[in-house]
């Protein structure tokens, strides 16, 4: 259970990226081909998102750091040092941004990089873990600033997919089919530069003009250069690390220990050369993984997944100082809801309810099974609203889940 329902028919922040329904998109174009959504096909721009004044905001005022800034220009990345120096007294860190030098570098055609922007800009905070919980997969946001008439990057795929979002001025993209369909991250392009930069002198299944609020899907190993055109492009690039067979694959190996045969060493002096003599031990060792396969419990590689996908994603943030004030002031009457993008599974042994997240586990009597599961469908409630309990005890109970961080007070 969650604090709401992850992947509804919606889906409001994939929807905002797509011409076509989720559902279509879902179908026909996710992990399988690109899809040019323009702004005349779009509800709304993606202004609200982000802007150039918040690139000059971020490079002169918000003390970014490396690896969070990285500058290219025609293709090869500048070094660290090109760009930052230390802050100065107080913040003498040498790998500060310098906006003296990204002003130099920029105006000589180098692009700016802004990496992980779902950490650092609120606007792309927000929308990206609303994202996350459209898609279920990671996400992450970069921003690509390009001075007019320059390139930052060679032809190249990446091993995730990516929404690029136009924010401003103008980008031209070329899109070429992959010479490898479905790269893992194990596989890059640089294993492949010379099939890769063949396949970009060929003709692009797409050759168009991004212009403020349009938006491009890529399927991860999708081949891909641009260039900006009569004035300086800003867009976003957000990556979506999909999970894979591979990765479920990866989470059901994870139980060969439990066979013994597989636990088993080696034959004494084996030679590791000689195929013949190791022809039969990978025969029993492939029967021995199948068996142990074949008995597998789904829960356990599930279990595997979602620990990784809690790992690699973030909740709602929770204001510390805001969440004090708003527990002093608490009563029956305060509107809480359950924290946005927070997956726990809820749960009732013998005379406690007990409330799973990554990180926390939290038990309460079992008498506020009922309001826990109303807290939990993420609509905005009281206490006084909660059912199963006395009014006293309502409060008790949601002042514990403000406390711990499953339920907010919302400003």
């Amino acid at each position: 259970m969650t604090g709401h329902e992850r992947g509804s028919s919606s889906r409001p922040a994939l929807s905002r990226c797509i011409r076509v329904s989720p559902d279509e998109f879902g179908l026909r174009y996710w992990g399988r081909e690109p899809l040019l959504s323009t702004a005349a096909d779009l509800e709304r721009g993606f202004g609200d998102l982000f802007s150039a004044a918040a690139v000059d905001e971020l490079v002169t005022r918000r003390g970014v750091r490396t690896p969070f800034i990285r500058m290219a220009n025609e293709g090869s990345v500048l070094s660290a040092s090109d760009y930052t120096a230390s802050g100065g007294f107080g913040a003498e860190i040498p790998d500060q941004v310098s906006s003296d030098k990204v002003l130099a570098e920029f105006a000589g055609g180098a692009t700016i990089v802004l990496q992980g922007l779902h950490r650092l800009w609120p606007p792309i905070i927000d929308f990206t873990r609303e994202l996350v919980d459209d898609l279920g997969h990671p996400a992450q946001v970069n921003a690509y600033v390009t001075p007019p008439s320059s390139r930052g990057f060679d032809p190249h795929y990446d091993t995730h997919d990516v929404f690029v979002l136009q924010i401003s001025g103008e980008k031209h993209w070329r899109i070429h089919a992959p010479v490898l369909v479905d790269p893992l991250r194990s596989q890059p392009w640089d294993q492949h530069r010379a099939a890769v930069a063949r396949a970009a002198t060929g003709e692009p299944e797409i050759d168009a003009v991004l212009r403020p609020g349009d938006a491009l899907y890529l399927p991860r190993g999708w081949i891909h250069s641009a260039t900006a055109l009569g004035a300086t492009s800003v867009h976003l690039t957000i990556g979506m690390a999909a999970y894979t067979r591979a990765d479920l694959a990866d989470a059901l190996l994870r139980q060969l220990g439990d066979n013994a045969e597989l636990r088993a060493s080696l034959p004494l002096g084996l030679d590791l050369h000689d195929s013949e003599a190791l022809a039969p031990i990978v025969a029993q060792t492939v029967q021995a993984l199948v068996e142990t396969l074949q008995q597998t419990d789904a829960s356990r590689p599930v279990a595997v997944l979602s620990a990784r996908f809690g790992a690699e994603t973030r909740a709602e943030p929770v204001a510390p100082l805001a969440t004090v004030e708003a527990l002093a002031a608490l009563d029956g009457s305060t509107p809480v809801r359950w924290r946005e993008s927070l997956p726990v599974r809820v749960t009732t042994i013998d005379d406690r309810v007990r409330i799973v997240a990554r990180t926390k586990t939290l038990s309460l009597p079992v008498e506020a099974e009922p309001a826990v599961l109303r807290l939990a469908t993420g609509d905005t409630v009281s206490a006084d609203e909660l059912p199963g309990l006395d009014a006293e005890s309502a409060v008790v109970v949601v002042r514990r889940l403000v406390r711990e961080g499953f339920v907010v007070a919302p400003a």
